[in-house]
């Protein structure tokens, strides 16, 4: 049983076929975003059920199928699938911390409680209150959605005019899961860089399945917009430390079964929690981790519940880097309706190219991007050797821009 099974999370189901099991697919609401429902692949399912709301409902018909395990796809399914999992009496996180698990106001207050060290924060429901604890802030800050995905409605504030206009956008704004912000979280600015952990659990214990450093750039309005990343060896600095904190965030946000994508800044105090998510990480980060490594998050998340035991056994086990992996985000300038490419071609030449995954194919409609959802495609590097990989990524970031894209003129409207 798969809950929302978009965006990467789509990827579950083939996994789980090939050790046997057939799945069923649960959606937490009839409407989702556009771009999440052309991910999804409806003949990987033997059957769907609608969540209208009424649990004791959903239950039922969801019982119907004897699930063995009740697994989220993606973000929206993380609560409900603890719901499910919690009332089937299988293997489950629980409900009990599961609003910490999709509230980031929640996710770090809980953290924070059981002694491991975040960010300062602010729920904020009015602007005076919100300028009051700027005006004691020591730099930058950031204001967010407290439930959404991605970077949604990610703002970075320099001074109190920026506030006050981010406060304003995102007050009762929809999120790109559909919640209505009815409160905005501000938290301080993060100095250093930025990284993933991914990991597994079984029972209460992390594997972790890769670690990345992510580059960002300014552009196109947006302060730090996602332009890069290189997969990192399991162990080493600051890979070892970085890990050891994300398994001290798992415990305290009640992690006991299933992947967790964990976003983390490494400060000069040390790794600081940006979320977790309790799911597979986006992006389809799998494919370069499966080329590079043979074995990615996915196939992870699956072991971890048809052989739990085996999963144990290897769960102290770290990853060897055969090969090197990137990932790099192509950034259009412009918006309107795309002609065509220009430049792929000398894309796919780049010697360690593995795959693209096109978010907009000749004859759609591009958006300048400004957030996770307008990326105009993501690259997937792999190679045996690492200066390649890096070579790579920095030519296809020289390639991007406005003679890679061929807009038709006056269609930005």
């Amino acid at each position: 049983m798969i809950v929302d099974a978009f965006s990467s999370g789509r990827c579950l189901a083939p996994v789980f076929r090939e050790q046997g099991f057939d799945c069923v697919h649960v959606r937490s609401a009839k409407v989702v975003n556009p771009t999440y429902e052309r991910s999804f692949t409806p003949d990987d399912f033997k059957a769907e059920i609608l969540h209208a709301g009424d649990v004791a409902e959903t239950v039922e018909a969801v019982a119907r199928h004897a699930p063995e395990f009740v697994v989220p796809g993606m973000e929206s399914g993380v609560e409900l699938a603890d719901i499910l999992s919690e009332a089937l009496g299988v293997r489950t996180n629980g409900t009990r911390l599961s609003g910490a698990r999709r509230d980031k106001y929640q996710m770090l207050e809980t953290v924070r409680a059981s002694g491991v060290a975040t960010a300062e924060q602010l729920l904020a429901t009015d602007i005076d209150g919100l300028l009051d604890w700027y005006s004691r802030a020591e730099g930058p800050v950031v204001l967010k959605p407290v439930r959404s995905a991605g970077n949604d409605g990610v703002s970075f504030c320099a001074d109190a005019e920026q506030v006050r206009a981010a406060f304003d956008r995102l007050i009762g704004a929809g999120s790109a899961l559909g919640d209505r912000n009815r409160a905005v979280l501000a938290q301080e600015y993060l100095e250093g860089g930025e990284y993933i952990v991914n990991t597994v659990s079984c029972r209460g214990r992390h594997h972790v399945t890769d670690i990345w450093s992510m580059h960002h750039i300014s552009a196109n309005g947006v302060r730090d917009l996602g332009a890069s990343a290189l997969l990192l060896p399991r162990h080493g600095d600051p890979q070892d430390e970085l890990a050891t904190y994300t398994s001290q965030v798992l415990d305290a946000l009640g992690v006991l079964d299933g992947a967790a994508h964990t976003e983390l800044k490494l400060t000069p105090k040390g790794p600081r929690l940006i979320e977790t998510a309790a799911r597979v990480c986006g992006a389809d980060l799998h494919v370069p981790v499966r080329a590079a490594i043979g074995k990615s998050q996915m196939e992870w998340t699956v072991d971890s519940y048809v052989d739990p035991d085996g999963f144990m056994e290897r769960a102290d086990s770290g990853y060897e880097l055969v090969k090197h992996a990137g990932l790099v985000n192509m950034i259009s300038p412009e918006s309107g309706v795309l002609r065509s490419y220009p430049k792929l071609a000398d894309l796919r030449d780049l010697d360690s190219f593995h795959d693209v995954a096109m978010a907009v194919v000749p004859g759609g409609r591009i958006r300048a991007t400004v957030d996770d959802w307008s990326y105009s495609m993501r690259v997937y590097l792999v190679h045996e050797t690492a200066s390649t990989v890096m070579h790579d990524l920095m030519t296809a970031r020289h390639l991007d821009g406005t003679g890679f894209y061929d807009v038709e003129p006056g269609s930005s409207e």
